[in-house]
């Protein structure tokens, strides 16, 4: 039984020289393309530039609203939904229609705000193009990280979300966030009615 005991502590001392170090957790490489834009196509009661590494989608969701689309970046399984409404045709003044979208929107972005951490308002104006707006850049684990709308006040009225089909988990998410988020601004600042 001795024997035994002498052989047991042996191997258990010379099992525990070497040290084990575990392997840091990591996540996967992001590769992103080179940056370049194309205006979308006339077809539109809207223009803006999109990246050209994405395409756009009629909205299979609303099938009846012809002006609604999605720009889909495949790669990042990004999808930002672009819904579009003219102001005189909604059975209301176009002012009311106005504050109703503009609240709506407001609503939708503030939804998010159970999961985020804030929410930070911008204020846009393009005299030159009469376009008007509001970005709304939502921090934390949200489902949407930017919303906006675009508005010249009295017919156009286009309001944009930036949905990213992941779970929301920011620290592995905004590599993506950062690359996508200038092609938003980008697609905002070039917005002018057809």
């Amino acid at each position: 039984m001795k024997v035994w005991q002498i052989v047991f502590v042996i191997i258990f001392l010379v099992g525990c020289t070497e040290t084990y170090t575990p392997k840091p957790r990591g996540f996967f490489r992001i590769d992103f393309p080179e940056k370049s834009y194309t205006s979308i196509a006339d077809k539109y009661p809207y223009k803006f530039e999109v990246p050209d590494y994405s395409s756009i989608e009629k909205d299979y969701r609303n099938p009846n609203q012809s002006n609604w689309i999605n720009i889909v970046v495949p790669n990042n399984k990004v999808e930002i939904h672009i819904s579009y409404y003219d102001l005189k045709n909604q059975g209301k003044s176009s002012r009311e229609s106005l504050i109703e979208f503009m609240e709506e929107t407001r609503k939708l972005a503030y939804k998010h705000s159970i999961k985020a951490d804030a929410i930070d308002e911008q204020i846009f104006m393009n005299p030159g193009q009469k376009v008007y707006g509001t970005i709304y850049k939502i921090q934390g684990n949200a489902a949407s990280p930017m919303q906006f709308f675009l508005t010249d006040s009295t017919k156009h009225f286009l309001r944009g979300a930036f949905y990213i089909r992941e779970v929301p988990d920011i620290d592995s998410l905004r590599p993506v966030i950062n690359f996508i988020e200038p092609d938003i601004i980008r697609l905002i600042e070039t917005t002018s009615w057809n």
